[in-house]
């Protein structure tokens, strides 16, 4: 019996081996052309095909391909940052690969039109018990569904979309930048009676930046003191990071605990396309505080304390101290601020979590067939141009 039990212990054993030199062999070849955007072009564009072939299609079948048992505000919510990510990829496409822009702005143009769909703003619409396009002359905040749709017009202009929506993105930016006017604070809140999640406001800020470099500076002075306010009033002491989440009181504003290295990573990469020398004061910040190298480089979900085992709807599984979405975030910071070195590593950790498998021209993680979000998020950051 001792020796038929020491017989099955060596069989596992080896059976372990092989996997894990599989699993190695693997992300080596997956990872071997990282570091440039020319040595990764084929992947990149393969990621491109499939995002497009799951994105660009009806509202109906996006929604579907967000998992059920998350519900359905976060199956919305999930729905549109998956529109918005892809489009920001398309157009980081059309900047890097020049070839490639009449298809960047045909897909963006499509994608658009299916975050405007009922289908897809039914989230928010539910939430604020009004419809978010039809309200925009009202006072009601929707932050969240509406710098979302004008971040992705936004892009469609950058890279030479014609003036279809322009009307539309005329009146999405006047109506959030109303609106944050309205308030001491500058910030509106996602949904009603509920904390102000500040990587929600700096979509607003982020789309409010992209409007007033295409029209002149209109609405950059409500970019400025927004920033102002985050540098020098929503500071962490402790981690010198910019916070997770506010609560407005009267006409004052205080920082809510805990900072999350999902969020703090967010806010890193959209300071980034805003305010390169903040963020790179944030990126610091964000690696001392949040960044990890075993058992993989990537970025905590928590600074001061250990979570080996547990879920988060925005982090998502984490697993040894690593959180999902932080890490995915975080590489967008470092190839926006040209932190080549570490964007190798996260991309190799994304690559063990994730598998990539190609098919016929078209690329993805295997994880993707359960949160294609997470497809969508880490092809837009390991695009992210330079500014």
């Amino acid at each position: 019996m001792k020796k038929v039990n020491k017989k099955r212990m060596w069989i596992a054993l080896t059976v372990i081996v092989l996997l894990v030199g599989v699993k190695c062999c693997w992300v080596k070849c997956a990872t071997s052309e990282h570091g440039s955007f020319e040595g990764e072009k084929e992947e990149i564009i393969h990621r491109a095909n499939y995002l497009i072939s799951k994105v660009a299609t009806s509202p109906q079948k996006l929604m579907d391909e967000m998992p059920s048992g998350i519900g359905e505000q976060f199956q919305g919510e999930w729905a549109l940052y998956t529109c918005s990510m892809t489009a920001a990829a398309l157009a980081n496409i059309a900047q890097i690969y020049p070839e490639n822009k009449e298809l960047s702005i045909k897909y963006i143009n499509q994608i658009i039109d299916i975050a405007k769909s009922q289908e897809i703003r039914e989230y928010d619409r539910a939430r604020w018990n009004e419809n978010p396009l039809g309200s925009l002359n009202g006072n009601l905040s929707h932050v969240s569904y509406l710098s979302h749709l004008a971040w992705m017009i936004g892009n469609y202009k950058k890279i030479g979309g014609d003036d279809k929506y322009d009307e539309l993105y005329d009146s999405l930016c006047e109506a959030m930048n109303r609106r944050m006017l309205q308030r001491p604070s500058l910030c509106l809140p996602t949904y009603p009676e509920e904390y102000i999640y500040v990587p929600d406001m700096l979509v607003a800020i982020v789309a409010l930046e992209d409007y007033a470099k295409l029209k002149h500076g209109t609405y950059q002075s409500t970019v400025d003191k927004w920033l102002h306010k985050a540098k020098t009033e929503w500071i962490d002491k402790e981690t010198g990071l910019l916070a997770s989440f506010l609560n407005e009181k009267d006409d004052s504003v205080e920082i809510v605990y805990p900072i999350k290295g999902s969020y703090s990573a967010l806010n890193c990469y959209y300071l980034s396309l805003v305010d390169r020398e903040f963020a790179k004061e944030q990126y610091e910040c964000l690696k001392k505080n949040f960044k990890r190298t075993f058992p993989f480089n990537g970025i905590s979900e928590y600074h001061d304390r250990s979570c080996w085992l547990g879920m988060d709807i925005d982090a998502g599984p984490i697993i040894m101290n690593l959180s999902p979405s932080g890490t995915a975030f975080a590489i967008g910071c470092a190839t926006s601020l040209g932190d080549m070195e570490f964007r190798s590593q996260l991309l190799k950790t994304g690559e063990i979590a994730g598998s990539t498998v190609t098919w016929f021209g078209s690329s993805h993680y295997l994880l993707a067939n359960l949160a294609l979000v997470g497809e969508a998020i880490v092809l837009a950051m390991r695009t992210t141009v330079q500014k």
